[in-house]
């Protein structure tokens, strides 16, 4: 009922195990270090019936061969205990000693035997997140366990024991994780479904795993993987919805010898497994969800509007607006207009009130300047329905991807930003934000480049940030969809280290891609304000992950294709 760990030095130094289960007897104990040792068989038959937990018999020697092992157990009936000790591989000592009923594994000095193995560890902060995210998976697999965790000395996690799922996924992720998943159930024969699976709609950006448990096994399938898929489709770049998923059936059912470590399970009717996961959250996620309103806000940061408020530096080239007087149709605008535009004439053909005449807007391009113009003046004409921008220029027509030129923009800023001095936007309220520990140790890694960029953030307890104020040209940007996206970001960058800047360019990118679909809409305003900000881009015509900004056609390539030549 009670499992307590305890880590040193990301477990370098130690990591030790302790239950308070039935323990075992001395003849017992002697063999479970053994090779090929198991406490699960007792027939022959029973390979196709395995109900326990354990993991495979070399698992155990391979550990006591490279370390300092100790193992401690006794059972309730027995005297006294019995503590065995080897190092690095050979037995030591075995010696009665006093135990409370359960059993103790502790290993000290990991790879203490093997040089070559221990300079491949990571960081400290590192190996205790790996540390704690085998932790939460486990816990979260039988929250009718106590599960405690301690980690140089400072207790991490303290989980009750009994506790519904739901308190437990509330104890390990917090409430607003809890309040982004309905429950899921469902049964067919003797397979059942059970858990959670998020709203579409209210993500929470910073918790996109799903956890899967067979026959309470932390593990996974072909299958489910097809069936998460099949019942939420997802676009391209989305991430996955979170998920908490226990499948139950027989043991005969399933094999769970398919992989070394037990991560991957196959099932004796994948069909059926697959149409019953399918059918359960597609049902979970198509039932009616509390109102929005009634959902407790989180606190606002001061939202300017995206790119409106981002200062950039006067531009050494003059714009100047081509102004004439507006059509009698048009309604005043701030903007300079063009008088019988053919977006000023077909305005005044529909109903509706015209839209603002396209404005004309001329760079002066200096002989030295370090940044050459992408043209020498342009005019924004409209915005598609499918959110492209047009655009006139000097040598033809562009057509620009906004979503591609906000990340261009935001990315170039913000690499700027680490070279002079960043500009913050406080926010009204600091909002906590809470991260998987892997990627709580990602972004831990990576605080001196955020605070260069602007951020301004800090450690908060158990795997959350406090977020004080973050990059002004950010916006409206929520800090935990931003912290959720530069993780993501640093953990498929991996820790390269092939230029100086690389954590930096890779940050900057994040924030570039969170920032890219801040706005869909743009008023004519906006959109020319966009296109000035990407000319005065060092790369304007591709976006910071290569794909295109913009797509030129030449006049005379329009000229040609019209038969005007």
């Amino acid at each position: 009922t009670r499992i307590d760990v305890t880590v040193t030095a990301g477990g370098r130094r130690l990591i030790s195990v302790s239950d308070n289960g039935c323990g075992m007897g001395r003849d017992d104990a002697m063999l479970a270090p053994e090779r090929q040792a198991t406490s699960k068989l007792r027939t022959a038959d029973d390979l196709a019936h395995i109900g326990t937990m354990g993991f495979r018999g070399e698992a155990l020697p391979s550990i006591a061969s490279v370390s300092r092992f100790l193992l401690r157990t006794r059972r309730a009936e027995d005297e006294a205990g019995t503590e065995l000790e080897i190092q690095g591989g050979r037995l030591v000592d075995v010696r009665d000693c006093g135990a409370p009923p359960g059993t103790t594994v502790e290993v000290r000095d990991l790879f203490c035997n093997v040089p070559a193995r221990r300079k491949f560890l990571r960081a400290y902060a590192t190996e205790e997140a790996h540390v704690r995210s085998v932790f939460a998976v486990n816990a979260l697999a039988h929250p009718s366990i106590g599960f405690t965790l301690t980690s140089d000395g400072r207790e991490t996690y303290r989980l009750a024991p009994a506790a519904t799922l739901a308190d437990r996924v509330r104890d390990l992720f917090g409430d607003e994780f809890l309040e982004t998943l309905t429950p899921v159930e469902a049964a067919a024969g003797e397979i059942s479904v059970t858990g959670f699976f998020e709203r579409p709609g209210l993500s929470a950006p910073t918790r996109h795993a799903q956890y899967v448990f067979v026959n309470g096994r932390p593990a996974t399938a072909a299958c489910i993987a097809a069936a998460l898929r099949d019942a939420c489709p997802r676009a391209a770049g989305d991430s996955r919805p979170a998920a908490v998923i226990f499948i139950t059936l027989p043991p005969s059912g399933v094999d769970v010898n398919v992989h070394p470590a037990k991560r991957e399970v196959r099932f004796r009717d994948n069909r059926a497994v697959r149409d019953l996961l399918t059918t359960a959250v597609r049902k979970a996620i198509a039932a009616p969800t509390p109102a929005l309103s009634e959902r407790a806000p989180a606190p606002a940061a001061s939202a300017p509007e995206p790119l409106q408020e981002c200062t950039s530096p006067e531009p050494t080239a003059s714009a100047t607006a081509a102004a004439a007087p507006a059509a009698p149709t048009a309604a005043p605008t701030a903007a300079p207009s063009l008088a019988n535009t053919p977006a000023t004439k077909s305005a005044a053909l529909r109903a509706e009130p015209p839209t603002p005449a396209p404005v004309a807007v001329e760079f002066a391009i200096e002989p030295d300047s370090p940044r050459s113009r992408p043209w020498q003046w342009f005019r924004y004409l409209a915005q598609s329905a499918s959110g492209y921008l047009l655009v006139e220029t000097d040598a033809g027509i562009v057509t620009i991807n906004p979503d591609a030129a906000r990340e261009r923009v935001v990315y170039e800023r913000l690499m700027d930003a680490v070279e002079a001095s960043a500009t913050s936007q406080a926010l009204l309220i600091p909002e906590t934000v809470q991260l998987g520990p892997m990627d709580f140790a990602r972004v831990n890694a990576s605080l001196g480049t955020l605070r260069a960029m602007g951020f301004q953030l800090e450690e908060f307890g158990r795997d959350t940030f406090k977020v004080e104020a973050v990059p002004q040209l950010t916006g409206s940007i929520p800090p935990a969809a931003l912290l959720a996206t530069i993780a993501r970001d640093l953990a498929d960058g991996g820790t390269r280290r092939g230029g100086a800047r690389w954590r930096e360019e890779l940050v900057a990118k994040s924030v570039a891609r969170a920032f890219a679909g801040a706005s869909r809409t743009l008023t004519a305003e906006g959109a020319t304000k966009l296109v000035e900000d990407l000319c005065r881009c060092r790369m304007p015509y591709v976006c910071p992950r290569g794909r295109p900004v913009m797509i030129f056609t030449s006049t005379r390539e329009l000229d040609r294709k019209f038969a005007r030549i």
